[in-house]
């Protein structure tokens, strides 16, 4: 599935821009602040109805602007249109194929699109709300019931936590649901980590040269049904208010020789690691669904030195789906010629 088309007004430093786009190679150069990050951005909003550097999509609208909008053509196996706007006034509305659509889910189901930027790292630096999004996302790709057993647990829990809040004697009236859904996200999980384990081990060899484990956590003790855990926390959600046990909790764990791997590795070594995970989930969605998503590489040089960058760009390579890249120079591309090319400069990008 290739973004064709792409038409992006008022989102950052952009007015308007305009791009008919390779299913191969793109290549977004210019200089720093001019506004090749915000196009990324833009696209990604198109793909995933969020940006990748705010969980705010106000903050994309462009200065003295009340709304933003991007649109565009995906070509392939169902091609159609899509598109987003962002309003100060009226939040966030998308459409699929000229309808509007009730979950901005049903973007990621037309365009599946992926990135590795800069801060790629913080995927193994960070809280568990990173991994669980990087999870989440290629599960909904590979296991085709999950999205509705996610967003119901996710009402559940919500539910459960307003009862703590104000009825706590009531709360057991939620448990059993709590635990029929969120058993049903952890099953659709941690089958996805199987699946994903010789993906997994396959770029970590090439990209690391030594073995990193990635496994599942559940979210809840070990040993215990998800039942049992919350009747054993009962007391504490009851005094804070939260649900702690259940897959809302989850997390992907990283170790190296039993240790975790952000309090071994370099930032740079970090980043490997987050982008062999990347790598991984990508190479398994095109073996489950035969569709290959959009990569995003913002920067791709970054922080890695030449030997990582040819390993990088190797792998990259090897997916061979669309790309589209930003880099200061059109000689400055680590994965070699482009198919197409653009220029961007103040906010105004220009095909070359």
């Amino acid at each position: 599935m290739n973004l064709a088309e792409l038409t992006v007004e008022n989102v950052r430093c952009l007015q308007q821009a305009r791009l008919n786009l390779h299913p191969g190679h793109n290549l977004v150069w210019g200089d720093n602040a001019s506004g090749k990050t915000s196009l990324l951005e833009a696209v990604f909003l198109l793909g995933r109805g969020r940006s990748f550097r705010t969980r705010n999509s106000e903050r994309l609208i462009r200065h003295g602007q009340d709304h933003l909008t991007v649109f565009g053509r995906t070509e392939g196996a169902l091609p159609q249109p899509l598109g987003i706007q962002v309003s100060r006034q009226e939040g966030t509305v998308a459409k699929v194929a000229g309808q509007f659509v009730p979950s901005l889910a049903e973007l990621s189901r037309a365009f599946p699109v992926q990135i590795i930027e800069p801060g790629a790292h913080r995927l193994i630096e960070e809280g568990g709300h990173r991994r669980r999004r990087w999870m989440d996302w290629g599960v909904f790709h590979v296991e085709p019931s999950f999205m509705e057993s996610w967003s119901d647990f996710t009402r559940v829990v919500k539910q459960r936590n307003a009862a703590l809040r104000t009825q706590p004697s009531q709360t057991s009236a939620w448990d059993a649901e709590l635990v029929r859904l969120g058993e049903a996200v952890t099953t659709a999980r941690q089958s996805f980590f199987e699946r994903l384990q010789p993906h997994w081990i396959e770029a970590t060899a090439t990209l690391l040269g030594t073995e990193v484990e990635l496994h599942y956590a559940r979210g809840w003790v070990q040993g215990l049904m998800l039942a049992e855990a919350l009747d054993a926390s009962r007391e504490r959600d009851i005094a804070r208010g939260l649900t702690h046990a259940g897959p809302h909790r989850a997390d992907a764990v990283l170790k190296i020789n039993g240790k975790p791997v952000r309090d071994v590795f370099s930032r740079g070594q970090q980043k490997l690691v987050a982008v062999a995970m990347i790598l991984a989930q990508l190479r398994l969605i095109q073996e489950a669904t035969g569709v290959t998503p959009t990569l995003l590489l913002d920067d791709p040089a970054a922080e890695l030195d030449q030997a990582r960058l040819v390993r990088f760009a190797r792998q990259i390579a090897a997916l061979r789906c669309q790309l589209i890249v930003t880099a200061l120079s059109a000689d400055l591309d680590p994965l070699g010629s482009p198919d197409s090319t653009f220029h961007v400069e103040q906010g105004r990008v220009q095909p070359v």
